[in-house]
């Protein structure tokens, strides 16, 4: 066991299948986006945890905005003791906000939490979590206290890449939960699916952020309901056509299917694209490029795919000139080899 360890979790940003992927089975494409929380824990006499989020620390005794790092805690220490572990008390300390003058990004979740206490925990106790592991263990803490997300950030966050996922029952779960021991259910598939994608086709991935922070729960409460067949058809559509067009490297088709994937959300609800991601997207328009929101919409975060370098940099003026704030941009893909 070390004395001290040091660990990250990224961020995560949807292309596509936001709201459809709440539903048992839906896909979605999620990326990976390397702006980091830090945690930072070592060996203590007793268990000591802060975070930048609060002005004042706490034990493991009941604390409302300690919660989900204490609910993590539990389920690791249940877990580090099954597998024979001496459990030794430790001081955590998270920070990291992913917010700008107390604006979220919006890239972030309760999920980045736990998957950095986690990560922290395997790391003091030199325990080796594959990323598969790592999103069922912060799956199971986010299911234990209720979370009713598709799991999708979780995903995103444990393999820290871009990914196709496919949701599973979490109810299903949830109710295996209380009939058997933790390391069984860990063990069970789960019947979700996460792969990589390594897009063959180089390309300015671009993060465009709104400074309008949108309340994610409840958005998502209030589109929910507006959830329909012919919606979740056409997101699984989109996805599985993304997913074969990056791996084709078919640029046409990409961004044919994130604008397809864009019009759902249009059309699911008006709520989704505020005035700023609707100049988000449209900023695209007669450029080399595509642009839609990302994730739950109402502000927060926008994403683009420039295929060109000049389309790249007339996009991102134009953000500027409407106040969306460029805060990530990456050279992703690559060109396929000539035989």
């Amino acid at each position: 066991m070390k004395t001290s360890a040091r660990v990250q979790t990224c961020g995560k940003l949807y292309l596509a299948g936001e709201y459809a992927v709440l539903t048992t089975g839906q896909p979605a494409i999620i990326k990976a986006i390397p702006i980091y929380m830090t945690a930072e824990i070592q060996a203590a006499s007793a268990y000591r945890l802060t975070s930048d989020m609060f002005e004042h620390s706490a034990s493991l005794e009941p604390d409302p905005d300690y919660a989900l790092i204490q609910e993590t805690v539990a389920v690791m220490n249940d877990y580090l003791q099954v597998l024979g572990y001496q459990l030794q008390p430790f001081s955590l300390k998270i920070s990291g906000k992913m917010e700008r003058d107390g604006k979220k990004f919006g890239i972030g979740s309760s999920g980045s939490v736990v998957i950095l206490t986690i990560k922290a925990m395997a790391a003091l106790y030199e325990l080796d979590l594959e990323p598969k592991l790592l999103f069922k263990l912060a799956s199971y803490v986010l299911l234990k206290r209720g979370d009713n997300g598709s799991m999708g950030d979780l995903a995103c966050i444990a393999f820290e890449d871009l990914i196709y996922y496919r949701s599973f029952d979490r109810e299903l779960v949830r109710k295996r939960m209380g009939k058997v021991y933790l390391q069984q259910l860990l063990a069970e598939d789960w019947g979700f699916e996460i792969r990589s994608i390594k897009p063959c086709l180089a390309m300015d991935f671009l993060v465009g952020w709104t400074k309008q922070p949108a309340i994610s729960k409840d958005l998502v409460n209030q589109v929910k309901s507006a959830i329909s067949e012919s919606f979740l058809t056409g997101s699984r559509t989109q996805v599985d056509a993304l997913e074969k067009a990056l791996l084709a490297g078919d640029k046409l088709a990409i961004q044919s299917s994130m604008e397809k994937a864009s019009q759902l959300l249009e059309t699911l609800s008006p709520a989704i694209y505020t005035d700023r991601l609707k100049v988000l997207k449209e900023a695209a328009e007669g450029l080399n490029c595509v642009a839609k929101s990302s994730g739950a919409g109402g502000g927060d975060c926008g994403i683009a795919l420039s295929f060109d370098v000049a389309s790249s940099n007339q996009l991102i003026q134009a953000w500027q000139e409407a106040g969306i704030e460029l805060l990530y941009r990456e050279r992703m893909g690559h060109d396929e080899p000539e035989s």
